[in-house]
């Protein structure tokens, strides 16, 4: 591709049924393309495989499935992912993991080849989340945080809120690249008055969370805050959109406490899930630990105002025209009420001229400005364009 930088990305814990990870690198690897360079997205699956996509190249490798995620699967064995970069000869590598792809960092130093590690997770929210004693969190988070610092070019991060727990240990590599939404298929004429009273079942108040159902997204707040408003009167029912290994567990309390709960599983059109999204009066983000949010940010163009965790990034993203909440049912339940209580035209108005600062062009801008200017502590320079060999199965 004359002019145009071969960007090799390579990502863990992609599947069909993912959410925000698979679609950021969707719109950012089209928006590549778009550009003039030539994406190469590297991600795990159960075979090998290696096609041509809207959003560029994507390659599949072989990898191990992990126990209790719901089918995720990632990259465990260096050699096969090694040989596959030298085979592609990347010009820029940009590594969307800090598991077991994050010697890769190191990969691209020594091949002189600037590399971008994008922090699509807190590293020190999901130690929580597992679990992790709180003393050793910070102490691991920072060690792991200061390695993968030092072995990439750039760090980028795509909220403050993420940048936090890499600002605090002095990492001066560090860029500030916001995500995107789909403004022209999350939109508010979506709505549909028959999809709300359907899932709806003829409550007052349709409730909707878009979420993988695992243990750091913490679902199971979303049933918390529907109990707690059906405890106050509130004739509320709740659609959920998303699958994941908690889902058995949370449609068996719905059963169990009587609540008008849906299950969706995934639903793979955009067009019906924004459907969805826009017929709802409020959706639900409970995860504490998200660093953008981009189904609440969905959810906020199709016009419906979200309420989201305040230990998160998301207060920041959805500014007024949402609301946050301490991560307990209680809490939310009074965040959608406050929502509800202001009047539903410019409830929604404002929630579309929120998610409007958002759009994905600007993403993608501010994405491609890594790699085509580098940053002030690359440790090397692209290397000169090369004859591309063919990719074959090894």
């Amino acid at each position: 591709m004359s002019g145009g930088l071969r960007i090799v990305r390579l990502a863990n814990f992609v599947t069909p049924v993912s959410g925000g990870l698979r679609t950021a690198l969707h719109h950012l690897g089209a928006g590549y393309l778009a550009a003039g360079h030539e994406p190469v997205l590297i991600v795990p699956g159960p075979r090998f495989h290696d096609e041509q996509t809207a959003q560029g190249r994507v390659v599949t490798l072989p990898g191990p499935a992990l126990p209790g995620t719901g089918g995720y699967r990632v990259l465990a064995a260096r050699g096969p992912v090694a040989r596959l970069l030298d085979d592609l000869r990347p010009d820029r590598l940009e590594v969307c993991d800090r598991t077991t792809l994050r010697w890769t960092g190191a990969w691209a130093r020594h091949h002189r080849i600037r590399a971008a590690m994008v922090s699509h997770e807190s590293l020190d929210g999901l130690l929580r989340t597992w679990g992790v004693p709180r003393p050793a969190v910070r102490r691991t988070a920072d060690a792991l945080n200061l390695r993968s610092a030092r072995t990439h070019s750039t760090v980028v991060c795509t909220t403050r809120w993420a940048a936090a727990e890499f600002t605090r240990i002095g990492v001066r590599n560090l860029v500030h690249a916001p995500l995107g939404v789909d403004l022209a298929h999350c939109r508010p004429s979506l709505h549909s008055d028959a999809l709300r009273q359907w899932h709806g079942r003829g409550e007052d108040v349709l409730l909707a969370m878009c979420s993988r159902l695992s243990m750091e997204k913490r679902p199971g707040r979303a049933l918390d805050a529907l109990a707690a408003l059906r405890g106050r009167g509130v004739r509320a029912a709740l659609v959920v959109a998303g699958e994941g290994p908690l889902r058995a567990r949370l449609t068996r309390r719905a059963l169990e406490e009587n609540l008008p709960v849906t299950f969706l599983g995934h639903v793979a059109d955009p067009r019906e899930l924004a459907a969805v999204q826009a017929s709802a009066d409020v959706c639900l983000a409970p995860g504490p630990v998200e660093t953008f949010g981009l189904a609440a940010l969905e959810a906020m163009a199709c016009g419906t105002p979200a309420v989201v965790s305040a230990s998160s990034a998301l207060p920041s993203i959805v500014g007024d025209a949402g609301a946050a909440a301490a991560d307990d049912g209680e809490s939310f339940a009074d965040a959608v009420l406050r929502i509800l209580a202001r009047p539903e035209a410019s409830r929604r108005t404002a929630a579309r001229a929120r998610a409007e600062q958002f759009g994905w062009p600007a993403a993608v801008e501010a994405f491609l400005n890594v790699h085509t200017r580098g940053s002030r502590e690359s440790r090397g320079a692209a290397p000169a364009p090369s004859t591309r060999p063919r990719l074959t199965a090894r």
